[in-house]
């Protein structure tokens, strides 16, 4: 199982990789894979609880992951550090990048950054794991077809004061319907799965990496989004890295998938 470990000084790193196969055309990415936070941001005031809770990272994402690159035998990027850093699906400077209030817990080490910390912040961990990405896509490209690109997020099934939410997976996507809408017909055909489109978020509205990575280059993409009570084990992140993989099978089969189109 691929961990997020820091080094002895506590320092996180600033992503992780998975290899694939030489003749991949997919990249799998994972923007909230890691609850870690540097040591000498102090733990940012929030409590233990609240640190490895969803407020931090989206459980079970990091594994089920790793387990669709493997499966499907592409490379993947999981970003190494807690969105309560630096959130990575989140353009810099946009209020919620460095968020002082999340799921309405307060960040104390948020609440005072300033330019100078805000892009210290940026240059450790947010570009970095954006420059892989970028670089891996540039990889796959030059292989001769353009890659699809596929985002992993998990969602957790109640935010308080809010109505629970009813869907076990959500398909995101932006303009690009190639990937999502054949996604959503086999999830849907399964009979045994409450599948929401841009649900329980949009992608039309919270999508930066697969926007700015694959979208702006007319590269095919989707996200998916999956309940975290049906990944916080090891047998939950098996089961829904093996429903992901096959209800991909057939569009990433596709020769005809592989090719830049700007919608």
């Amino acid at each position: 199982m691929l961990k997020f470990i820091p080094d002895p000084h506590g320092t996180p790193v600033a992503f992780q990789v998975v290899e694939g196969r030489a003749e991949s055309r997919v990249l799998v990415v994972c923007d909230h894979a890691s609850a870690a936070i540097p040591a000498n941001l102090g733990g940012l005031g929030v409590d233990e609880a609240a640190r490895t809770s969803h407020v931090a990272w989206d459980i079970g994402a990091a594994r089920v992951a790793v387990l669709l690159a493997g499966a499907l035998g592409c490379p993947a990027v999981l970003a190494g550090v807690s969105r309560l850093v630096i959130d990575c699906n989140r353009q810099p400077g946009d209020p919620s990048s460095i968020p002082a209030l999340s799921c309405g817990i307060r960040v104390p080490g948020n609440e005072a950054v300033d330019e100078a910390e805000a892009d210290s912040r940026a240059r450790s961990w947010f570009w970095p794991y954006h420059t892989e990405i970028g670089d891996r896509i540039g990889h796959l490209w030059r292989q001769g077809a353009a890659p699809a690109v596929v985002a992993v997020h998990s969602f957790t099934p109640c935010i308080t004061g809010q109505m629970p939410r009813p869907w076990h997976v959500g398909v995101l996507w932006n303009r690009d319907p190639r990937m999502a809408a054949p996604v959503l017909t086999g999830l849907r055909a399964r009979g045994d799965l409450v599948v929401g489109d841009n649900q329980p978020y949009s992608g039309r509205e919270i999508n930066y990496t697969l926007d700015t990575h694959a979208g702006a280059a007319g590269l095919p993409n989707v996200s998916f989004e999956i309940r975290q009570d049906l990944v916080a084990d090891e047998a939950g992140c098996l089961r829904w890295a093996g429903i992901l993989a096959e209800v991909l099978g057939d569009v990433l089969a596709d020769d005809g998938l592989y090719r830049a189109e700007i919608y």
